[in-house]
């Protein structure tokens, strides 16, 4: 690494740390050892990827609050630091992309298998197993069944995971669940919001959809096993005017408002870093997977309410009214329908009637 680019680190950490504090150019040129022209130069370079720095080398140096540039950089200093088990992942970051769905799927096709005859790791599985791949933005964003999933720069965050465990995936509604819970435990830790999620795969603020997640196999056609699942998260951190624009802001909303927007010192990335090493931690403990079943439950703002059920969405016809009654263990949804019998969706989709 070049003495430049390591003092631009330097600065930019001590700039992170004293947000409060203006930090003249002599101060920084003697802390660390170089030419006040090179602290210039350092500043110019980190004004150049977005960070928003006041003053001038004879005022001194503020990083406004209001920064919040996203890089592979920062994104892997957030998550190193609180997940450091996780340091072997493979990260890729992209500042904009048509859907980080569907590169993670042109991998998982020119890698072939990931796991070998013993269902050992293949060297494209110790690369890609819990690979990550983090966006600021996609020009093709999709939810479930094709829907438009908006990603628009510099308001949300949006990522796909390829996770490959030994024995392939049973259950990919399973990884939607836990991956619900991640959002809203990230959510809780680092945000003055209170999360919920909506069977099986939106968490919701404030009465309105922030994140969406989908959850997808990839079948070993030699094997004929779903072999890895790719996990997609999509998070609107900030208001965005698309949201309006597009007619669904009545449905449609972010972690943050408006007025709030400013006042935050919550990165995308540190909320990026956050959610992906919570989910990470709650996979790889097998022994704790009942108990975060619990916690999705109680995160749940749909049992107890009278609901219509799509069973196969898409199909209005297919629909029927029912109460949510409760959530298995494997993510399933227990209804009773309005003649007393129940029923356990695997799939659908739900919305609460009004009371």
């Amino acid at each position: 690494m070049s003495i430049e680019r390591s003092t631009k680190e330097k600065i930019l950490e001590l700039l992170q740390q004293d947000k409060n504090e203006i930090l003249s150019g002599e101060f920084l040129a003697t802390k660390f050892n170089v030419s006040r022209a090179a602290i210039w130069k350092s500043i110019s370079a980190l004004r150049s990827e977005g960070f928003i720095i006041e003053g001038t080398q004879h005022s001194g140096y503020k990083l406004l609050g209001s920064s919040d540039v996203f890089s592979k950089e920062i994104f892997q200093k957030e998550f190193f630091k609180n997940f450091p088990q996780y340091k072997k992942s493979h990260i890729e970051c992209f500042e904009k992309i048509d859907s980080t769905m569907i590169y993670c799927k042109k991998i998982l096709s020119a890698s072939g298998s990931l796991h070998d005859s013993a269902d050992e790791f293949t060297k494209s599985g110790k690369k890609f197993h819990k690979s990550i791949f983090v966006a600021e933005s996609q020009t093709a964003g999709k939810g479930r069944i094709d829907r438009t999933f908006y990603s628009p720069a510099k308001s949300g965050i949006y990522f796909s995971l390829i996770y490959s465990p030994k024995g392939g995936i049973t259950n990919p509604a399973k990884l939607t669940a836990f991956s619900a819970v991640a959002v809203c435990r990230a959510i809780t830790k680092l945000f003055d919001a209170t999360p919920s999620i909506k069977w099986i795969n939106d968490v919701f603020v404030n009465d309105k959809k922030i994140c969406g997640i989908l959850t997808e196999g990839f079948m070993n056609f030699e094997t004929s096993k779903i072999e890895s699942a790719i996990i997609g998260i999509g998070i609107n951190i900030f208001e965005n005017s698309i949201f309006k624009s597009k007619g669904i802001s009545d449905k449609v909303g972010s972690i943050l408002s408006t007025k709030q927007n400013d006042k935050t010192t919550v990165s995308r990335a540190e909320l990026a870093a956050t959610i992906i090493g919570e989910l990470f931690s709650i996979l790889d403990n097998e022994n704790i997977h009942d108990e975060i079943f619990d916690e999705y439950k109680k995160l749940s703002f749909i049992i107890g309410k009278d609901i219509q059920v799509i069973p196969i969405i898409g199909d209005e016809n297919s629909s029927y009214k029912a109460r949510a009654v409760s959530i298995d263990k494997n993510a399933n949804l227990v209804v009773k329908l309005l003649d007393g019998t129940k029923k356990t969706l695997s799939s659908g989709e739900v919305s609460i009637l009004p009371e």
